[in-house]
């Protein structure tokens, strides 16, 4: 009998001690962490066909922000496609001193999808652009995937040659039942600097 009492208090103690932890991982669905997504309650929401494969979401980013010369871009399905704390960047090459400009150490510059917005939409506004992939490598592990897109931009459908090519480096996620960008960051060719072979064929 003596036992079957101390086997209750010690179940009782465990008991105890188990349910804030319960209460703990439960937390964060009542109060979830800064930068989580339910902290953005209204981001705007993706259409399914747009983020429901790694492909339909490429697919979606380069066609979002492709058209012609004063066409209004959908701003708010380029927004849907990134998570709310995503973030875009372009690397900036050095370059040496010229006659008219001093020497160019190099930089990187990181900016959100809204200042993308921002300082995209005036010049979208007098130029044409349209941007597509030549070629996706990708790699995924659980909900992480890489993507390193090799890409071309003209000003215009019909023009012989694009005006700039490089790569885009995309971090996604796969959560809530879909596909998000983390990050994009992109290195266009320049003097010294040409696409390789093997990143032109898929």
């Amino acid at each position: 009998m003596r036992q079957r009492i101390i086997n209750a208090t010690l179940a009782l103690s465990a008991l105890l001690v188990a349910a804030p932890l319960a209460a703990q991982i439960k937390a964060p669905s009542a109060n979830p962490l800064p930068g989580s997504l339910a902290t953005h309650p209204n981001w705007p929401a993706a259409a399914p066909a747009d983020v429901d494969t790694v492909d339909h979401l490429m697919a979606a980013l380069y066609g979002v922000i492709s058209g012609p010369a004063g066409q209004p871009r959908d701003w708010n399905r380029f927004r849907s496609l990134f998570l709310p704390d995503g973030r875009m960047g372009v690397i900036r090459p050095a370059t040496p001193a010229t006659a008219d400009k001093p020497a160019f150490a190099g930089d990187v510059v990181l900016f959100t999808p809204d200042t993308y917005v921002e300082r995209d939409t005036p010049f979208f506004a007098k130029n044409g652009f349209y941007e597509r992939s030549i070629a996706n490598r990708v790699e995924e592990f659980g909900n992480l995937t890489s993507v390193w897109s090799t890409y071309e931009s003209r000003h215009d459908t019909t023009d012989a040659k694009p005006f700039a090519r490089g790569i885009n480096s995309l971090q996604l996620v796969h959560a809530q039942g879909r596909y998000w960008i983390a990050s994009i960051i992109w290195d266009d060719e320049h003097e010294g600097l040409t696409l390789p072979q093997k990143y032109l064929t898929k």
